[in-house]
């Protein structure tokens, strides 16, 4: 069963191939899908890809000449009420593979199984309904080299027993002559169908353009810096099929803005890396989302990142919160008058609210070919967290804990 703030793995495919993707903490963008750029660039010279801790996808690389395979598994917890909610075990398998001097192929697939409770409004557990499903996705993109420039074309495609996804995605790179300076655009545009397994609906249907620009500069030989701006405009059913009181607007525009800086401590041996994105919709929810990581090398090929996030959202202008009818009672909102059809909804994920997450990842590089790495996160949200105004009361905290594990080997 799927309810909105799950994002088809076809349409997180996508937003990887043209740069953008979402990292977990930013809620209110999940419903009709995120626009989190990372940017990828073609050619910034060997000092900027020297840097210990630098985002691969944030710093491009010439035509790979070996193979590459990654190997994942992700598990997720989250938890409400001392209750466990929605559970997620995700194994993944990724490969890269050289073409020639001029083409590269990568492609991943991977298999979700998600089961637990969720609530059936706002953050009520009593009679909140079980679910269990599993989704199957898969992507693919094919890249074209030049001397300072790349264009990558993808397909997508995710499926579970009420939910279909396909996309296509195209993006190009290209560096100034000295490489020190990186444009990116990309084009992205996902076709989902709905089928219920409740019947409320049958064969809606989901659309969404997505649009990329993005720019990374060289501006020191330890400083590195990416603004990326990115557009999603989604139409048709944007609304949560299991519950009955969620009507949303048929079109949803996203519109996102992220900044990075990569700093290089060259006494340490160390890497900063921060960033701030402001993300606002036609849904009137506005974000902000400040992550910071360290990036320590240690003896021996390990490496230890420690990392902090920051996430705060206003409430879309539709949400109404856990204050219900004195007569009818949950999960009416006050002044019900029968009509179903009215625009609203009560899910938690669209209320306004702050988070912050505390994270660790440890790395062991094993002679030169092989990357072992192990990642942990906790991650707590509030109502009475929210910055730069009131959040959402009478909501209960919700917390989840995320561990990964995976092994990157070139062959």
């Amino acid at each position: 069963m799927r309810t909105p703030d799950t994002m088809p793995a076809a349409a997180r495919s996508t937003r990887a191939a043209t740069g953008a993707t979402g990292p977990a903490g930013d809620p209110a963008d999940s419903p009709a899908r995120p626009c989190v750029p990372r940017t990828a660039a073609p050619a910034l010279p060997a000092a900027a890809l020297a840097l210990p801790g630098v985002d691969p996808e944030a710093v491009a690389r010439a035509p790979p000449e070996r193979a590459q395979i990654d190997v994942r598994w992700l598990h997720s917890q989250d938890a409400q009420s001392g209750l466990k909610r929605i559970r997620v075990d995700s194994p993944f398998l990724g490969l890269g593979v050289p073409a020639g001097e001029r083409w590269s192929f990568d492609g991943s697939i991977g298999r979700d199984a998600v089961s637990g409770a969720s609530p059936r409004w706002h953050s009520a557990v009593s009679g909140a309904s079980r679910m269990r499903d599993e989704r199957t996705a898969g992507d693919l993109r094919v890249t074209r080299h030049w001397d300072r420039a790349t264009l990558t074309f993808g397909g997508a495609a995710s499926s579970e027993n009420d939910y279909r996804s396909r996309a296509l995605s195209l993006r190009g790179t290209w560096s100034s002559d000295d490489n020190d300076r990186t444009w990116s655009a990309g084009v992205g545009r996902a076709d989902d169908r709905i089928d219920p397994v409740n019947g409320i609906v049958v064969g809606e249907r989901r659309r969404t353009n997505d649009l990329l620009l993005g720019v990374t500069q060289l501006l020191t030989p330890v400083d590195v810096v990416q603004a990326t701006l990115t557009q999603a405009h989604g139409e048709d059913y944007c609304s949560d099929p299991y519950e009955a009181l969620d009507r949303r607007p048929s079109e949803r525009v996203q519109t996102a803005l992220q900044l990075r800086w990569n700093r290089h401590l060259a006494s340490l041996g160390s890497t900063l890396r921060l960033g701030w994105r402001l993300y606002d919709d036609s849904w009137q929810v506005r974000s902000h989302t400040l992550p910071g990581e360290w990036v320590q090398p240690m003896a021996q090929g390990w490496t230890l990142t420690p990392a902090l996030r920051t996430y705060t959202q206003s409430a879309a202008s539709f949400f109404y919160g856990p204050v219900y009818d004195p007569v009818l009672g949950e999960p009416f909102p006050p002044g019900f008058g029968g009509d179903f059809s009215a625009i609203r909804s009560p899910d938690a994920r669209l209320s306004a609210f702050g988070a912050g997450a505390i994270g660790l990842r440890v790395s062991k590089a094993i002679e030169r070919s092989s990357l072992l790495d192990f990642r942990l996160e906790f991650y707590e949200q509030r109502g009475a967290w929210r910055i730069g105004g009131a959040g959402t009361e009478g909501l209960a905290p919700l917390r989840a804990t995320i561990l990964q594990i995976g092994l990157t080997h070139l062959f």
